[in-house]
């Protein structure tokens, strides 16, 4: 996070984490085996199948289902409590980063990615797509100053099933500050126009631990307005009601059959992209099961 440029700190990222798997023994676990193609100059060789060399005497890569044309809309809260941090970046931060992350990635995949960035209102708007440029330009949309003096999760949701026509994946990462009622039926909307959506939830760790010792003014960075509150008194209160929070958005993605992840701000960036394969690779056996299930019949 000392990385001043988000596109470098997504790369560190990217790479760190592609070396580390290549490293570990879990390389391939986050893509599910397809098929084999024969191997063609500038392949990685990382995946080639080198049993398969020694039966037949030629090359061939393993194909995986991660392989296939996906178009990702990244859709990320930089409303007002998306400023809010307890440590030496705010949530805001740490979202864009996981959206650079991301879209680094899926770049590097050959994927196509597009944004939504929102507070009130939808503040940028790019498609989809993979082409020279597209990703820096996604960075500086990513860049720009926080807004608005609410989140509103209507007006984007909308908005990126009214022009997304083809069904792919959204990624919404956002600390889901929003009435449940509201949250339930958005991504409802999304499920039912046929899109696979992920949920990134960002938090501070001060706000899941609520430490705080001293009475003191707290300030509402949406509203302005001020409260005064003695942690002593307001703890208990607190934790329970924000714990019934966090079980009512996971009863609703799981009634979805959405992937929903939460993330705190201490939590090292590289997670991310391990939580958003393992949503990938789960997908993907649902996929073929459903499939195979199809075929038998």
């Amino acid at each position: 996070m000392r990385i001043k440029n988000l596109q470098w700190r997504a790369r560190v990222v990217v790479e760190g984490f592609c070396s580390g798997l290549h490293r570990s023994p879990y390389h391939g676990f986050s893509v599910e085996f397809s098929e084999y193609r024969a191997y063609v100059a500038g392949d990685d060789p990382r995946f080639l199948d080198w049993r398969l060399y020694a039966r037949t005497d030629r090359c061939y890569i393993k194909r995986f289902e991660d392989e296939t044309n996906l178009r990702c809309h990244l859709v990320v809260d930089l409303s007002r409590s998306m400023g809010y941090g307890s440590l030496a970046h705010s949530k805001a931060e740490y979202a864009r980063t996981t959206a650079a992350t991301l879209a680094y990635y899926l770049a590097r995949q050959r994927d196509c990615v597009g944004l939504v960035t929102f507070d009130e209102q939808v503040t940028d708007y790019l498609p989809a797509r993979f082409r020279p440029g597209h990703l820096h330009r996604l960075i500086m949309a990513l860049e720009r100053a926080l807004g608005g003096k609410k989140t509103d999760l209507t007006t984007p949701i909308e908005q990126v099933a009214r022009t997304v026509t083809k069904r792919g994946l959204i990624v919404l990462i956002s600390d889901l500050l929003a009435p449940i009622d509201t949250l339930r039926r958005n991504l409802g909307y999304l499920r039912s126009r046929g899109h696979e959506v992920v949920v990134m939830r960002v938090l501070d760790p001060a706000e899941v631990a609520f430490s705080f010792d001293r009475a003191a003014y707290f300030e509402d960075m949406e509203s302005g307005r001020l409260v005064y509150v003695d942690p002593r008194d307001a703890r208990e209160q607190y934790l329970s009601r924000f714990a019934e929070h966090e079980q009512e958005i996971q009863a609703a993605c799981s009634a979805l059959a959405i992937d929903y992840f939460r993330f705190s701000t201490d939590r090292p960036l590289e997670m991310a992209l391990l939580d958003y394969l393992s949503a990938r690779t789960r997908r993907g056996r649902r996929t073929v099961r459903r499939g195979g299930a199809q075929g038998g019949r």
